[in-house]
């Protein structure tokens, strides 16, 4: 029954039965003394075969791998202000919305101002509060809300939100969010300068808001609960579908497509928590994703999987410099002329220097290792990376999807 409800992989197995014949051993031996050190010379030797055995250190828990249908999140915001902030809020004449929602407040509080009242407010800012619903929360539980200003504040260190109710897309209010602005920056201005660490206009609350409508989840449809994976791959689904099916019975899960697993639920259905519990901790090896290349063109960073592999080509990387120097050169009358006036003129240098590019060979690359190797061989920097990576793509030397950000 245990082996049923918690499945453990290959590897444990033979790890715990190695252990039970070496105690056996050496219950049965008279000379326990000479045999101690020989039994823990063999248990680190068995524990790094287990380590070595295939899938122990790559198998996945399929709670990793995928989520159930129908339990997820719901994105809330809403509109709010910070008070209390030490001459730091929003310029009022260039934010308008802040004093309208300062009247607002107050209107609500029972204070109406005089109509055309110009407000000169400095320790107000206007903010927006957005907050991530669970699934299964309750009413009368707190979630954390992050507080963003919306106007022109320099920053909401110190600030406090005043009640802000957030609602969902379909404009239902679902909690109530207030405290003290937690931010992790700080600043100074004195004299003209300043100094800045972080960011001053993002803070967080935790346990900032206090939930007061219920979003009902799903758990399940009828007789079964859907897998949907986290990325779509044939491979993995299939390898989810035959290890739920080795842990229950034969037919107990269904692949639907390339994402979808469909999974019989127990028939009470007060099981079904727990029986969700042991499929989620199900091991398996999840299959090799695609072959790719992350460039992000805006910070040059360069990212590859392991399943990235390149063919034998040659590459001849080489660079080209144009400097332009602008001169201004200043034209002055005579001292003795009776008419003239000083002239500005530029003068313009362009130089262009060129680097010898040298023809590379770069060998097939079977591993990551291998193809990292090869590209650093060139000598190249990281933005030279990007274009000869496009060019090997366009090649066909690159065994590998090229997705640029």
């Amino acid at each position: 029954m245990d082996k049923l409800l918690f499945p453990r992989p290959l590897s444990f197995h033979f790890l715990n039965y190695c252990r039970i014949i070496m105690k056996t051993i050496l219950t049965i031996s008279a000379n326990k003394v000479k045999l101690v050190s020989m039994y823990r010379a063999v248990m680190y030797l068995l524990l790094l075969i287990g380590l070595l055995l295939p899938g122990f250190s790559s198998a996945e828990r399929i709670k990793d791998l995928a989520t159930i249908q129908g339990v997820r999140n719901n994105q809330l915001m809403g509109y709010g202000l910070v008070v209390g902030l030490d001459a730091s809020g929003d310029q009022t004449t260039q934010t308008p919305f802040t004093v309208q929602g300062v009247i607002n407040m107050m209107g609500q509080l029972g204070i109406n101002l005089p109509p055309g009242t110009n407000l000169q407010l400095r320790n107000v800012a206007a903010v927006m509060v957005t907050a991530t619903l669970p699934a299964f929360t309750r009413p009368g539980q707190q979630i954390d809300v992050t507080v963003s200003s919306m106007g022109n504040s320099k920053s909401l260190r110190g600030g406090t939100l005043v009640m802000t109710p957030l609602k969902g897309v379909d404009n239902q209010v679902y909690a109530i969010a207030q405290g003290n602005v937690l931010v992790g920056g700080v600043g100074a201005t004195a004299a003209g300068s300043s100094v800045q660490i972080n960011h001053l206009n993002v803070g967080r609350i935790s346990g900032g808001a206090i939930v007061e409508r219920e979003v009902p989840s799903v758990l399940g449809q009828g007789d079964y609960i859907n897998l949907e994976l986290n990325t779509t791959d044939f491979t993995t689904v299939s390898r989810m579908v035959e290890a739920i099916n080795n842990n229950f019975a034969p037919g107990t899960a269904t692949a639907i497509d390339g994402r979808s697993v469909q999974v019989r639920a127990p028939d009470d259905s007060s099981q079904l928590v727990m029986f969700i519990s042991q499929v989620e901790n199900i091991k398996l090896i999840a299959a090799r994703g695609l072959a790719k290349v992350i460039v992000n063109a805006r910070t040059g960073s360069i990212v590859m999987n392991q399943a990235v592999t390149l063919e034998p080509s040659a590459v001849s990387h080489g660079n080209l410099t144009i400097i332009i120097n602008n001169e201004p050169i200043i034209s002055q009358p005579g001292a003795l002329a009776n008419r003239g006036e000083t002239v500005v003129a530029q003068r313009a240098q362009v130089e262009i220097r060129t680097e010898e590019g040298n023809l590379m060979m770069l060998p097939q690359g079977a591993d990551l290792s291998e193809v990292v190797t090869a590209l650093t061989a060139i000598g190249a920097t990281t933005q030279d990376l990007m274009a000869i990576l496009q060019a090997l793509k366009a090649s066909g030397s690159l065994r590998a999807e090229l997705e640029v950000i």
